[in-house]
């Protein structure tokens, strides 16, 4: 026998002590709640055969009676609240299997060369990580139990994955992930499993809100005493955990294992691609009420010019000869298009479908819808504010017309004007922001028809995971006094707004991207010091007395 085989069986062997160990816990609590019970059969048995008589012991006898019957019935009600709580299940876009039939036979290839059941099905995810996620919770009408249990998890695979690998990376990668399926399917781990996904969804129906005092209470118990049982099984559920990866990486290294080794390293760059095309590219367009349809195709351009700056990142280019991993979907125009909307969700609240104020955006029209749209927004914005301010105009011959000559003048005067209008622009946007993300029809009919795959995660409001915390308003001041720079670049000077994949909205001048603009603009803001920008204007040509065109 192999020292693989000999760590696989070991790490099998201990996955299964932690499992019988969290399945004892669940034991013991049971012990618990009928020894009450057992006290009072005890009692009346002894009473029954002469033993233990007097009108003291029928006290005694009747009081643990009634002891027994409360706690029976308390831990009846938790173990049914238990039972119904529905564990929070990750927002995925599922795959059928006639959308994407070479992408199963891959898989299922693999779990027949590793020796263990395929995944009953495939789920996308906006995220660059692949998992398998158990779906058959016995809450589930459906499904009877015994096809619960015999019914194997789903593989969630990272859409980014699909766009940047190519197959055999695709198929390494994934092979650590599919093995998991082998202990998925041994009955104590998938009962100790169970039991520890009720208790943690248990504690998460006790913390929700919006229940009457008649609900709260009860569910507020029900919670506390899952927390407790949670938190005795919190370290063998871990190690249960660590041991079946464990084991399921073992297992996985006979197949592909030197690719493996290659494909993590673009498993890192694709995840480096992917948070800079979020936080710099799809954040502006979703704050826009735009959101990029092709996000999965956005991350390879956005990878690409990073290999061509990045000299570390030298030859991964060469690999976009071999077939890409998203050929193995029928249509992926189609899937790209919903794991970017379900992106929009989750890291910024919109809605789940499009409408007039939350539309889907090319690439092509990126520069125009987003960037443009942008600055002209945050310059109108500025203005405004500076309205309620009661700042005078810079032209007197025409005080309707917005200049940046206005902004500039305003900033460079004395007494720290910079932090009212900081306070006066972040007020602004939280009212903007608050209007923009308030639930519209569209939304509510999706929540309502039960097609928002957001619904089985619960209450918590949007967005679930923010990719940036709060903006303070010198950051925000900073970014609108950049816009309105750019608006009158565009109107005076001929530039045009553009893309940048890693870095987001662009200004262009005579065809080059023009990145040297933040630092004169924030020694305007933080010092009111307005000369590098003058130099800035001068040198591209902008005219700050000319008018600019707002939204």
């Amino acid at each position: 026998m192999s020292g693989i085989d000999v760590g696989e069986e070991l790490g099998a062997r201990a996955a299964q002590a932690r499992a019988l160990a969290l399945l004892r816990i669940r034991s013991r609590a049971l012990a618990v709640v009928i020894t009450p019970a057992a006290v009072a059969v005890v009692l009346f048995a002894a009473g029954a055969q002469g033993h233990l008589g007097g009108p003291v012991w029928d006290g005694v006898r009747w009081a643990v009676l009634g002891v027994a019957v409360v706690v029976l019935l308390v831990a009846a009600a938790v173990a049914v609240a238990i039972a119904r709580a529905r564990p929070a299940v990750s927002p995925t876009v599922p795959v059928a299997e006639e959308g994407a039939p070479d992408l199963y036979r891959l898989v299922r290839d693999l779990a027949d060369r590793l020796g263990v059941p395929a995944p009953s099905a495939i789920a996308l995810t906006p995220d660059c990580d692949s998992w398998l996620e158990d779906r058959t919770h016995r809450s589930g009408k459906s499904r009877t139990t015994a096809e619960a249990r015999n019914t194997a998890p789903v593989l969630v695979i990272g859409s980014p994955f699909l766009w940047w690998m190519r197959v055999a990376e695709l198929r390494a990668v994934l092979a650590p992930v599919v093995a998991g399926t082998d202990s998925s399917a041994h009955p104590d781990i998938a009962a100790a499993r169970r039991f520890v996904r009720g208790l943690d969804a248990a504690v998460a129906d006790g913390a929700a809100p919006g229940r009457g005092a008649l609900r709260a209470v009860p569910a507020a118990f029900t919670g506390w005493v899952a927390r407790l049982l949670l938190h005795a099984c919190r370290e063998h559920a871990a190690e249960m955990e660590r041991c079946v990866a464990a084991t399921a990486s073992m297992r996985a290294q006979g197949v592909d294992y030197a690719l493996r080794i290659a494909a993590q390293e673009q498993v890192g760059l694709a995840y480096a691609g992917w948070d800079r095309l979020l936080t710099r590219v799809a954040l502006p367009a979703w704050r826009m009420g735009r959101w990029p349809s092709r996000l999965d195709a956005g991350v390879v351009s956005a990878l690409t010019e990073l290999s061509r700056r990045d000299r570390l990142a030298d030859g991964f280019t060469s690999r976009l000869g071999e077939r890409p991993a998203c050929d193995l979907l029928e249509e992926p125009g189609i899937a790209d298009e919903a794991t970017s909307l379900l992106a929009a969700r989750l890291f910024h609240g919109g809605p789940a479908e499009s409408g007039p104020d939350w539309a889907p955006v090319d690439w092509q029209q990126y520069p125009d819808e987003v960037v443009d749209r942008k600055w002209r927004t945050e310059a109108a914005r500025l203005h405004r504010v500076l309205d309620a301010m009661g700042v005078p105009p810079a032209s007197v011959a025409d005080p309707a017309v917005p200049t940046l000559a206005r902004v500039m003048e305003h900033l460079a005067g004395p007494g720290g004007p910079g932090e009212e209008l900081a306070a006066g622009i972040g007020a602004a946007v939280a009212r903007d922001d608050a209007q923009a993300l308030a639930p519209g029809p569209a939304q509510q009919t999706a929540s309502a028809a039960g097609a928002d795959p957001l619904d089985l995660w619960g209450p918590d409001p949007l967005p679930l995971f923010p990719l940036q915390p709060p903006r303070t308003g010198t950051e925000l001041l900073a970014d609108h006094v950049a816009a309105m720079v750019c608006c009158a670049a565009v109107d005076t000077a001929g530039a045009a707004p553009g893309l940048d994949w890693l870095d987001g909205p662009a200004l262009l001048v005579d065809g080059e991207r023009r990145a040297d603009l933040a630092v004169p603009v924030l020694s305007l803001v933080e010092d009111g010091d307005p000369d590098p920008l003058r130099s800035w204007l001068a040198e591209v040509g902008v005219r700050s007395d000319k008018p600019v065109r707002l939204v």
